[in-house]
């Protein structure tokens, strides 16, 4: 029985948990000790913070693990990167993910190849002033280790820089933060996959998102992309740039971009793992091939064929409380009537758990999947779900 070691054991990383227990592999998840839904799926638990990486490489290699993996999150990734190159293993490489987990080293390395904002790596608030009043105001300031959107604000005036400052100092665990421009268009999403450094599933995908007190939030997904045949083709050339620019291999890719244009986009950032907020499920109805399994596969070393085999319109939304507060009731029996229709979704939480009002991409309380391509249609079923829990405000 070949060995998997997951990095992390969050909601994120469930279905990868299911999918490899599915496919006979001894699990071994590996997690900050908390009330994780993963650890009671693995075959053994870890009790390490995804960022030790003395730690994790000690225990990978004491187990023997035959691949390591993570998807929705970058904070394990420069852990994996560092166990891929110690031992062999296929995967990101400790350079790229290095690279790619701190959004100054990513835009450095960017710079000259990949449509990017312009932008500087600053340390203190009057380097952040100088920055914003050079590049010119909106500007986004960012941390630049944290995901989630966690740390970030648009600033439209000097007036609001040093509070998107101080938010941004607070949620990173760097000495620096960016400040970059912030680019006129329409979000969309971009994941993909590389192997033997080609690129074998480059896949558009529209963003619907959720307005926060300093930015927009990630809050869904759906597909496919109906963009025109010249931005397809500009958005492939920049996915091919960003793995050229950054030396990712042998993982999945997920990318921020912005369309300026019928022809043209801005890169805002990527990263060397899958998306989360249902993309890895949408992929795998979109495409028909199990996105969970290509990464397991690949992880292991082995082959997987990335090739899509249909094109099914599909999307995914997160539930998210209108409010912060405790879940005082759930009528079971309405989300069994809608489960009863065959609609996919999930909860997070049930009776007596603490709820937040959506601040970053970590506050949903669960998600619904459908095969549609009607707004409408998702709304509505994200409608009943909620009108079957009782929340108590605070």
């Amino acid at each position: 029985m070949k060995k998997l070691m997951i990095l992390g054991a969050g909601i994120y990383q469930v279905p990868l948990i299911k999918k490899a227990r599915d496919m006979g592999l001894y699990t071994i998840v590996v997690s900050v000790d908390g009330p994780y839904p993963g650890f009671a799926l693995a075959d053994k638990v870890l009790k390490y913070d995804t960022r030790d990486t003395a730690g994790i490489l000690a225990a990978a290699r004491e187990e023997g693990i035959d691949g390591i993996v993570t998807t929705g999150t970058d904070v394990a990734m420069k852990t994996i990167g560092t166990v891929c190159d110690a031992l062999g293993l296929t995967g990101i490489s400790a350079e790229a993910a290095k690279r790619l987990t701190d959004k100054a080293d990513m835009k450095t390395a960017f710079a000259g190849k990949v449509s990017t904002s312009p932008f500087s790596v600053v340390k203190t608030l009057a380097e952040a002033k100088d920055a914003a009043d050079r590049i010119g105001y909106p500007v986004m300031v960012k941390a630049c280790d944290v995901s989630g959107s966690r740390g970030i604000s648009k600033v439209n005036d000097p007036a609001g820089l040093e509070e998107a400052f101080d938010y941004a100092m607070a949620a990173t665990h760097t000495d620096h933060l960016i400040v970059e421009k912030a680019v006129e268009g329409y979000e969309i999403g971009l994941d993909g996959f590389v192997r033997h450094g080609q690129t074998v599933l480059c896949l558009p995908h529209d963003k619907h998102v959720a307005r926060c007190a300093h930015s927009t939030v990630p809050a869904g997904h759906s597909f496919p992309f109906k963009g025109n045949e010249a931005l397809q083709a500009a958005i492939r050339r920049e996915f091919d740039a960003i793995v050229a620019a950054t030396g990712l291999n042998n993982c999945a890719v997920n990318a921020d971009v912005f369309v300026t244009g019928e022809d043209t986009v801005s890169v805002i950032e990527a990263g060397g793992r899958c998306g989360a907020t249902t993309i890895p499920e949408l992929i795998t109805i979109y495409t028909g091939m199990d996105y969970y399994e290509g990464m397991i596969h690949t992880a292991l070393g082995e082959d997987f064929d990335f090739t899509p085999t249909r094109a099914v319109p599909c999307m995914g939304r997160l539930l998210i409380s209108p409010v912060t507060g405790v879940i005082t009731a759930v009528d079971e029996a309405g989300l069994q009537a809608i489960r009863d229709e065959g609609i996919d979704f999930s909860l997070d939480y049930g009776v007596g758990d603490k709820v937040y009002q959506m601040k970053d991409g970590t506050d949903r309380i669960g998600q619904v999947i459908m095969a549609s391509d009607d707004e409408r249609e998702i709304e509505a079923v994200m409608d009943r779900i909620l009108s079957c829990l009782t929340i108590s405000q605070e």
